[in-house]
């Protein structure tokens, strides 16, 4: 089987579904928490969050790379999974506002 045949691939995905349900669950919280947390809503501020989501950020803009780009596939891998690491860091310490999150919906609805 050849490394890079689409079955493989799949298979390997598949092992990793966990990582990218992690990423996929830090993009959807981050933005509102960046609301709440602006708007003062919620406190302490979690600012190690901010600083992984900001270091992604940064690699995506620089010019440069741990891989260059222009050896296409194996320059494009190295960015996902550097990105991918830091937004499953961003999910780990967005924790307590999920916590947080959570208990407020559930006051408001037993409220309504």
């Amino acid at each position: 089987m050849t490394p890079l045949s689409t079955w493989w691939l799949w298979r390997r995905l598949k092992s990793r579904s966990w990582a990218l349900k992690r990423i996929a669950r830090a993009l959807k919280l981050f933005f509102p928490m960046t609301r709440d947390v602006v708007r003062g809503d919620f406190r302490p501020v979690p600012w190690k969050a901010f600083g992984y989501m900001a270091a992604g950020l940064a690699y995506l803009a620089m010019p440069f790379d741990l891989i260059p780009d222009f050896l296409v596939l194996i320059g494009l891998v190295d960015d996902v999974f550097i990105v991918g690491w830091l937004l499953n860091q961003v999910d780990k310490h967005l924790e307590e506002y999920r916590v947080w999150k959570t208990a407020s919906e559930t006051l408001d609805s037993t409220e309504s």
